[in-house]
């Protein structure tokens, strides 16, 4: 009975088989006809990143979360900027020595025997001591400089040293306790947050934000030794000497100096690294001076044809000082200097910048390009000498970036009048005296 059974279901199951198999045929046909005509209909789609290499692409931030506030960093990096105001004295007015123009201006109320000019300018603290950075022209022919700090106290101020060819100063006030202002170990780079802070117009202490737009800048003819860090956090007169901080309120550089038109802020300013602000104020500290390393040479950039796809480095030397560290080595005009101790000599400021920064009796390996053939050349440094300084502009104008400095406030004076000006003011006031006395 029980193999009976089995037998029916058996030919039961052949039985349905067939009619399932040809159910699953009409799904399968189903759903094969359905993908095709969806495939059919769908839009094109550009393609796309795998999220993986998207992530793998995308740039790291330097910090975990996004910062909504510089508070902190500005807190700490505003207690170590300070003000500066400097007084100059005029003993007597270069017109007081003529009897008439004495007379006209003793009459009239003119200029006193004693005048006084307040500038202003800002500055960085560097030692808990009293040592503060500043640029030189903020101090620059002042009889009395005096400092306010951020929590409003004020002090005298002493001139320990300066540096006119790298527009640096130091100073000094007798106390102790300061705050000094931490320098950046890092090198800043061009897209890093900056902050300025100084005393912009007078107006007090003022912060504002940026990025730095470029470093190495030169060629801008303010300093002799330029290596500027531009941004365009705003920088007005009164900035000068002031901080340019990161966004962890670390000191990346001394603001110096602005291009405008207008003689305010256009988004175009410059300040001295602390690279150089560092080796410049650890020399005035230490010895009052800053001793430079000196070739004697003149030379000029080689000259680069932009149209053509090779290019030229080296700089050329035009003319070699008599008895100079270049003439001792045998270095002769028409030289072209390609390296100096492995480092590629792009233009003449490279070579500038890198002679200037080692000290006196260092021992420079050249290669150089002679009548087509290299060769090396081994030069001792010496000192540099003594230099005119150089009219620095606080602000530069014009296209050409080469106008008349910007005025700082209360720094404004009347241009000096002409030879022949001045004699027909002294002839017109003759006879005014005179009229006066016939009516008497």
């Amino acid at each position: 009975m029980s193999s009976s059974q089995n037998t029916n279901n058996k030919a039961s199951l052949l039985k349905w088989l067939p009619w399932v198999l040809l159910l699953l045929v009409l799904v399968a046909f189903i759903w094969l006809f359905t993908s095709m005509k969806s495939s059919s209909e769908a839009t094109w789609e550009p393609p796309r990143t795998p999220p993986a290499e998207q992530q793998a692409s995308e740039p790291v931030a330097d910090t975990p979360a996004p910062i909504s506030s510089y508070h902190n960093a500005v807190a700490r990096a505003s207690q170590s900027v300070v003000n500066i105001y400097t007084t100059q004295t005029m003993t007597e007015h270069p017109y007081m020595d003529d009897p008439v123009l004495r007379r006209f201006f003793e009459y009239h109320g003119g200029p006193s025997q004693e005048q006084g000019s307040t500038n202003l300018g800002s500055g960085v603290i560097v030692s808990e001591d009293g040592y503060i950075v500043t640029n030189a022209h903020v101090i620059e022919k002042a009889d009395e400089i005096t400092v306010a700090f951020n929590d409003g106290r004020k002090s005298r101020a002493k001139i320990i040293g300066t540096d006119p060819d790298s527009d640096l100063a130091v100073i000094k006030v007798d106390m102790t306790g300061l705050t000094p202002l931490g320098f950046r170990e890092d090198p800043i780079r061009v897209g890093d947050l900056a902050l300025a802070i100084g005393n912009p117009f007078g107006v007090g202490q003022t912060v504002t934000q940026g990025i730095i737009s470029a470093t190495g800048r030169t060629g801008l003819g303010v300093n002799k030794f330029e290596d500027f860090i531009q941004t365009d956090a705003a920088i007005n007169p009164g900035n000068s000497g002031g901080a340019l901080v990161d966004a962890r309120g670390e000191l990346v550089g001394i603001n110096t100096v602005i291009f405008s038109r207008s003689g305010g802020s256009m988004g175009i300013g410059f300040a001295i690294p602390t690279s150089l602000v560092e080796q410049v104020m650890n020399a005035l500290i230490k010895d009052g001076r800053v001793s430079r390393g000196w070739l004697g040479i003149e030379i000029q950039s080689q000259l680069r044809d932009p149209t053509q796809l090779e290019t030229s480095t080296g700089v050329e030397v035009l003319n070699v000082i008599e008895g100079s560290p270049a003439a001792k080595s045998g270095l002769r005009v028409g030289d072209i200097i390609l390296t100096i101790d492995g480092v590629e000599m792009t233009d003449a400021n490279t070579l500038i910048q890198y002679v200037a920064r080692k000290p006196p009796t260092t021992e420079l390996n050249a290669q150089i390009l002679r009548q087509g053939k290299n060769a090396q050349v081994k030069i001792m440094l010496e000192e540099r000498p003594a230099q005119e300084p150089i009219d620095r502009p606080v602000v530069l104008q014009g296209e050409s970036m080469d106008g008349m400095g910007g005025s700082i406030q209360g720094d404004e004076q009347a241009p000096m009048m002409s030879e022949a000006e001045r004699d027909r003011m002294r002839e017109e006031l003759m006879k005014l005296f005179e009229q006066d006395s016939v009516a008497q």
